[in-house]
């Protein structure tokens, strides 16, 4: 999957968590903004489910 051909919202939510997942304060916020973008761009049909599920496994270990 090319990340340039993500949703603008999804590739800033994946931005933002890379930027903060190692802050112990604020890791879960963009964790839980990331996955709740990652849904939201399958649902919309940008992304399919196999792309969503290889998103979650790449970045939240899912």
């Amino acid at each position: 999957m090319i990340e340039s051909e993500l949703p603008l919202y999804l590739r800033r939510s994946i931005k933002e968590f890379l930027e903060n997942k190692d802050d112990p304060f604020r890791w879960d916020m963009y964790a839980d903004e990331l996955y709740g973008d990652i849904n939201a761009a399958q649902h919309d049909g940008c992304i399919s489910k196999e792309e969503a599920d290889e998103l979650r496994k790449e970045y939240l270990s899912i």
